[in-house]
């Protein structure tokens, strides 16, 4: 599994409603339908109010490829393009031990 952290900022509340409109235009519905998408999830900074977080999860490089060349991604880029918004992106790849014993003791379900 490869996990993408995209930051999204802008001003005067654009990042918010950029998530807003991926949302409620159907947008986010239909990258969560494509072939290998795990999870795809806005979440707004409580320490930045000019930022969201995009949390991006897919099955493998593959599966990322086929979304960067779907029709998806010219909606995304023009809505970026009206919200006028910079990023800065983190990628990240799956540990597949798992969650060492020492940090298990910390997680309470």
């Amino acid at each position: 599994m490869i996990t993408v952290h995209i930051y999204y900022t802008g001003a005067q509340g654009s990042a918010l409603r950029f998530a807003q409109e991926m949302t409620e235009s159907g947008a986010v519905e239909k990258i969560r339908a494509e072939a290998g998408n795990l999870g795809y999830a806005y979440y707004p900074s409580l320490e930045d109010p000019e930022t969201v977080l995009l949390v991006d999860s897919w099955q493998d490089q593959a599966a990322i490829d086929a979304h960067h060349q779907s029709p998806m991604m010219e909606v995304i880029a023009a809505l970026r393009e009206k919200y006028d918004l910079h990023m800065r992106v983190e990628r990240l790849v799956a540990d597949t031990a798992g969650l060492p014993e020492q940090d298990a003791a910390f997680v309470r379900e």
